[in-house]
């Protein structure tokens, strides 16, 4: 990892390099240093393994150039990167593959000028462990989640019944998959038209897991992230494990609509993949929201709240500034079913300021409500994951939080249902005819069960119903949230969801066909 001392310097480099091209209207120089280090897990009690495989680790830095560029006409905007090399010759190739790849964009108002006086001093909030971690302490961290499964599988009394005796339980196809990531970032940036250089620093790890008894037909998840890797111990390997065992025997449901609680997890796969992305100012400024034109009308049950805040303190998404140098802070998307604001950077918030259609597409004026598009979501963001040099800024959300009206506990949301489906995980969530219809389908994966009297009955065999619907009618059909929320980075998202189990009054569930063997 590169020092914050290192970027700095390269950011101001960058800039007095800028302030002696005469083309150059206004510039931008960002500077950043990523590192991402992976545990993949692998252990099968039947085929010999390594039990943690594959720790790697991936560094990235480099410098980032977005100029504006005088010419004939309109000016023109370009974006350069330069990876590995922070020497004057390093940047002067960034500046001129901006200029290269500069082109007139009518949309295009200013480059951001945030006050650095303005961004909230947050105490520091990376961990330092992480920072500095070695080799042998990441494969340690793996070994904690596989060790706290196996305990959990050994000392099952159900898995003994299952095997025969203790001594067989490997018998069972016992199966431990998943990954322990730690992830680690230093920015630094500033521009012509706010030289003074900002700087930032983050760390967390977060952990997705998978556990099988794969003669029964059962699997179980666990999930965790956290800032400091003391806070992490591995229980991602027990809950995944307890879940597994507890799916055992599963069996089929047949499809039709049914009362469901959301566990966690699929709370925030749905939040990830279709409910965030139609709060976004771009998917309103090219009509493509599920919430178009619905800024201050009700697009939800009137006990749900949701927000997104870049600066709370503790939180595993919480950053002190954004990629384009304003303060994070909070941003309410849905508060008590009201649509509040969406989450956007300065680029979009200028255009659907001067969009002519704006109150059309917002269902506001927005000049008459700035506070909903206030830019705290600028981050340049990369399929790497973290803070990448090489990508102007689009739009992320950091720490999403959901909440309900009462504060209400599992057995609660169970009673509430009394006779339905507990869903505990799903994958392959996508919408359906577009974003803007905000139809969706998913398949349940497991960590699922009948409810019977409002308790956890029989669990359901996985991967044999998927949940077919409409994000707008499932969030005004909710109908109980528990106060308590799990942290879950989805696969392959930046942002964290702090998600909590939710009541729903209704979702449709399709029986997925079952394949014969052939006699």
């Amino acid at each position: 990892m590169l020092s914050l001392t290192a970027l700095k310097s390269t950011v101001q480099r960058a800039l007095r390099l800028l302030a002696h091209a005469k083309d150059v209207r206004e510039a931008e120089v960002y500077a950043s240093s990523t590192g991402q280090l992976i545990c993949r897990l692998n252990y099968t009690s039947q085929i010999p393994c390594n039990g943690v495989e594959e720790p790697k680790s991936a560094e990235h830095f480099g410098i980032g150039i977005r100029a504006v560029f005088n010419g004939t006409g309109a000016p023109r905007i370009g974006f350069g990167s330069e990876a590995r090399d922070l020497s004057v010759k390093g940047i002067q190739r960034a500046i001129e593959k901006a200029r290269h790849n500069a082109v007139p964009d009518p949309d295009f108002v200013s480059l951001p000028a945030p006050e650095p006086a303005a961004a909230k001093k947050i105490p520091a909030y990376h961990d330092r462990r992480i920072m500095e971690i070695t080799d042998t302490a990441l494969v340690d961290t793996g070994w904690q989640v596989v060790n706290e499964a196996l305990k959990t599988f050994s000392s099952s009394d159900a898995l003994a019944k299952l095997a025969g005796s203790r001594d067989n339980l490997a018998a069972l196809g016992l199966i431990v998959g998943g990954d322990v990531s730690l992830f680690r970032q230093r920015v630094a940036l500033a521009s012509t038209r706010a030289p003074k250089i900002q700087t930032d620093e983050s760390t967390f790890v977060a952990s997705s897991i998978t556990a099988m008894v794969e003669r029964k037909q059962s699997k179980g998840s666990g999930y965790a992230a956290a800032t400091h890797l003391a806070q992490f111990k591995g229980e991602t390997g027990s809950q995944a494990a307890d879940g597994a065992i507890r799916s055992a025997g599963g069996q089929r449901l047949p499809g039709g609509s049914y009362p469901v609680v959301l566990g966690p997890q699929p709370v925030a796969d749905l939040m990830t993949n279709v409910i965030l992305p139609s709060l976004s100012a771009d998917a309103f400024f090219s009509s493509r929201s599920a919430f178009l034109g619905e800024i201050g009308r009700p697009v939800a049950s009137g006990i749900l709240s949701v927000y997104d805040h870049g600066s709370a303190k503790g939180l595993v998404g919480t950053r002190a500034i954004t990629c384009e140098g304003f303060p994070t802070g909070r941003t309410d998307l849905i508060k008590r079913g009201m649509l509040e604001g969406l989450l956007s950077n300065h680029y979009e918030t200028e255009r659907l300021m001067r969009d002519p259609q704006a109150r059309q597409k917002l269902g506001i004026n927005p000049k008459n409500h700035p506070g909903a598009l206030t830019p705290r979501n600028g981050f340049r963001l990369s399929s790497r994951g973290g803070r990448q040099f090489d990508a102007p800024p689009t739009i992320a959300a950091t720490n999403v939080c959901i909440e309900g009206a009462d504060p209400h506990t599992t057995d609660s949301l169970l009673r509430l249902i009394e006779d339905g489906v507990y869903i505990g995980r799903i994958w392959y969530t996508y919408p359906m005819n577009g974003l803007r219809a905000g139809d969706f389908t998913c398949t349940v994966v497991g960590d699922s069960y009948l409810i019977k009297n409002g308790r956890l009955a029989a669990p359901l065999q996985p991967n044999t119903i998927r949940i077919t619907g409409n994000i707008k009618h499932l969030l005004h059909s909710v109908v109980g949230v528990t106060k308590r929320a799990t942290s879950l980075v989805g696969w392959g998202a930046d942002e964290v969801i702090y998600a909590p189990e939710m009541a729903v009054r209704e979702l449709q569930l399709t029986e997925i066909a079952q394949f014969m063997e052939a006699v």
